[in-house]
């Protein structure tokens, strides 16, 4: 009788170890581009988003990164602004979303589209979307609604500190994830401690959330 192999494929995911790429355009393709740093290139996935913001013989770049450690790849991935990181990493933390199929979402339509299309429950929009379903859609609106909205609103009250205290939880989010902490509790626990502690820090924030 033959013998079964299973296999298991981690995910991790780790804050800060390259938080963006700045050098000169070595190559540029509508799913990926090659960022030359110091003469290292550093193959980065992008949405078509991020391809229409660099202008062509734009030589010298940044973009914002991720990136993903699975056991047999490393993939990073590249942005145009933070607005558009955020979304991304709200998009994948959503069961049934992986990176390719938050590219793709953000290739479709632009953040600002998705995100309305989410806080106003338009599944036609988020489900016309090649590789989403219906299930998929009901998640991605259900489990984003709130989060968007509440997103509106610190843009609206202010776009730079909306961007420092937004980065701040997303940088303790991914550290608590991945320290085994489930990411709805987590992201709960975040919210509570910075409208009690707006001036933290991650770290300090970190401290707080495993107390």
């Amino acid at each position: 009788m033959p013998q079964r192999l299973y296999v298991q494929v981690c995910v991790y995911e780790f804050p800060n170890m390259i938080a963006y790429l700045k050098g000169k355009l070595a190559h540029k393709d509508r799913t990926h581009v090659i960022i030359d740093v110091q003469g290292v290139g550093y193959e980065v996935k992008i949405s078509l988003q991020t391809y229409d913001a660099l202008k062509e013989g734009n030589e010298n770049v940044q973009l914002f990164t991720h990136l993903q450690i699975k056991e047999d790849s490393h993939t990073l991935v590249g942005f145009h602004s933070m607005d558009e990181k955020y979304l991304f990493l709200d998009l994948v933390s959503v069961s049934g979303v992986g990176l390719s199929t938050a590219l793709v979402m953000l290739s479709s339509f632009s953040s600002s589209e998705i995100r309305s299309a989410i806080m106003n429950e338009n599944i036609g929009l988020i489900q016309s979307i090649k590789g989403i379903g219906s299930k998929t859609a009901q998640r991605v609106i259900l489990e984003l609604k709130d989060k968007c909205k509440k997103d509106t609103l610190f843009v609206e009250a202010g776009a730079a500190s909306h961007d420092a205290s937004f980065g701040i939880k997303q940088e303790a989010l991914a550290a608590l994830v991945t320290l085994g902490i489930p990411r709805v509790a987590a992201e709960k626990n975040l919210d509570q401690l910075l409208k009690a502690n707006p001036d933290s820090n991650v770290e300090q924030l970190i401290k707080l959330a495993l107390r």
